[in-house]
């Protein structure tokens, strides 16, 4: 008898536990699970949405590099543009430039020219008055003449 009656003792000790385990102690416990299994399918399911913006942002950011690969190609391709209309336009304002020079060297070319002749022709209109002086002031004699025009022609 007493094996029953601890048996008894023990089934009515177990049924108080569990009875108490499950008025008191099981529903903090299942509801800590609970919260616990949601926040892991929270966790699962943002990082499915980060790995889905991840992958978006990754293409989107190709797009962005593709734009401004397409960008920088169409700046460098007007900067060349523009570089070589800025050597034609100073290779066009060298030429002009260059003319300008040729014509204005031309020019003092052709007025020192002029003074060289205008000096000429005062020495020469000299010496020619200076030989009639040398004429007119000695006899009229042909040998002195010519050897007067002689000394005349040597000075030139």
């Amino acid at each position: 008898m007493n094996i029953n009656l601890t048996i008894i003792g023990q089934l009515l000790a177990f049924s108080v536990f569990v009875w108490f385990t499950m008025r008191f102690v099981w529903p903090p416990l299942s509801g800590a699970l609970e919260t616990r299994r949601k926040k892991i399918a929270d966790g699962l399911a943002a990082a499915e949405r980060g790995q889905n913006e991840q992958r978006l942002a990754e293409e989107r950011a190709k797009d962005v590099i593709k734009q401004a690969k397409q960008q920088a190609n169409e700046i460098l391709a007007a900067a060349q543009k523009r570089a070589n209309e800025v050597v034609e336009e100073s290779k066009t304002t060298a030429r002009e430039e260059g003319e300008r020079i040729k014509e204005a060297a031309q020019a003092d070319i052709e007025q020192e020219l002029n003074r060289a002749r205008e000096e000429l022709r005062k020495q020469l209109s000299r010496l020619v008055v200076q030989g009639a002086e040398q004429i007119l002031a000695k006899e009229i004699d042909a040998k002195a003449h010519g050897n007067l025009l002689k000394d005349l022609a040597s000075r030139l």
